[in-house]
């Protein structure tokens, strides 16, 4: 005898209820796991595919560390560190490839600082207040924008570079990243470094130059001290300088002793301190993470095995501690094993005679880096680079990552879970 056709038709939904919660088991990605190969707990601070964290050196959080800024597809967003609470701040910023590289977040003043495009397609900056999203328009930026967006110390000017009006130089749509990186470099483009003053406006523009000026960054405590960068193919260029916002001071941070010698990815310590940089002696062969003294022109060099070798690295706000994204086999070290995200300890390379080597003070001081891995990044296309932060207080490392199948913002402890 059949059963009712209204309970047939009560089991039939319920079945397809319980196929429906099977199958969202399968594939709703986890958000929160601990590493199988490390022993370090991992957590998904993204809800939307197609999230990503800031570039590696562009602030991302508030100073109390509660709420950290992120690109969703709904515009820019911010992450509550204890409740995980996902809130959108500034809706309908187009994500780009470069839109994380024109945000950042002011420490003192909880608020987010980034560009947008008017209709005449000029690129404006604006400010956000986290909490309360009241936004202001601060002013244009000159000419095509170059390099965006860098903020000084005490929060009263925006940085950048841009190109003179006058360039006609276009990427074309079908070069790869190493063809138009040689096309741009040889092109000689008119370029100035520019600030913006955050409560008038005004801008002002110093350093011409027809060198390519990229990655500008500010001094995380010196209000008018700047570094940018010389892009283009490493090995053919001097890269890391530092700046004055009234362009006296320029200064190279690494001059090359040898040819194929290449180092970038530059950035400041939390102290502003230090430049610390990749650098390769020479490129692809030899490893090291490399600091120089501000102050005083003191050298450190931590050297690395090659498959700890890292796109990116960045560094703890104590100084205590070093984080890198790792690599794959088709970068710079054709890594064997690199895909990792990774935590280095510091360590020197100590002599009980040292004192007695003439000019010591004068010599660079050589170290090594101890690593831990911390994520598995097997999975991950390192099309999309992981960009690893510390948080404020040391305890996590963001990163994105697609290793499961779309862009995602993750964070890593630092401590392995006991």
């Amino acid at each position: 005898m059949q059963p009712p056709i209204f309970l047939r038709a009560s089991w039939c939904l319920l079945a397809l209820c319980l196929t429906g919660l099977r199958v969202r088991a399968v594939t709703e990605p986890p958000s929160e796991w601990i590493d199988k190969d490390t022993g370090h707990r991992v957590i998904r601070l993204s809800k939307e595919a197609g999230s990503e964290s800031l570039y590696f050196h562009q602030n991302a959080f508030t100073a109390e560390g509660d709420k950290m800024v992120m690109v969703t597809p709904g515009g820019i967003s911010t992450v509550n560190f204890k409740t995980r609470e996902l809130e959108l701040v500034v809706p309908g910023i187009a994500r780009s490839t470069n839109i994380s590289h024109g945000i950042i977040v002011g420490k003192k003043s909880r608020q987010v600082y980034y560009v947008q495009r008017d209709a005449a397609s000029n690129v404006v900056a604006f400010v956000t207040h986290l909490d309360t999203h009241v936004t202001r328009e601060i002013g244009k930026i000159p000419g095509r924008a170059g390099s965006l967006l860098a903020l000084n110390a005490d929060e009263t000017q925006l940085a950048g570079s841009f190109t003179e009006p006058t360039s006609t130089f276009q990427r074309n749509p079908g070069d790869s990243k190493g063809t138009f990186m040689q096309k741009r470099f040889a092109a000689r483009v008119p370029m100035q470094l520019f600030t913006l003053d955050i409560k008038t406006g005004k801008v002002s523009t110093f350093h011409q130059s027809t060198d390519w000026l990229n990655h500008v960054q500010m001094s995380p405590t010196d209000p008018t001290l700047l570094m940018f960068c010389h892009e283009g193919p490493w090995h053919l260029l001097d890269r890391t300088w530092i700046i004055r916002n009234d362009g006296s001071g320029l200064k190279q941070v690494h001059p090359r002793t040898m040819e194929m010698e290449i180092a970038g990815h530059e950035f400041f310590s939390m102290d502003g301190k230090t430049v610390w940089y990749d650098l390769q002696t020479p490129r692809g062969e030899d490893f090291w993470l490399a600091g120089y003294e501000i102050a005083t022109g003191a050298r450190t060099w931590y050297h690395l095995q090659r498959d700890e070798w890292s796109v990116h690295y960045n560094v703890s706000p104590d100084g205590s501690l070093f984080a890198g994204d790792g690599g794959d086999e088709g970068q710079v070290a054709h890594a064997q094993n690199g895909q990792w995200i990774y935590l280095f300890r510091p360590e020197m390379n100590e002599r009980g005679d040292a004192d007695q080597i003439p000019n010591r003070a004068h010599l660079i001081k050589t170290g090594v880096l101890r690593s831990e891995k911390l994520v598995n990044m097997a999975k991950h296309d390192y099309a999309l680079e992981p960009n690893v932060n510390f948080t404020p207080d040391g305890k996590w490392i963001v990163f994105r990552g697609n290793f499961e199948g779309v862009a995602h913002v993750y964070a890593v402890e630092v401590a392995k879970v006991k």
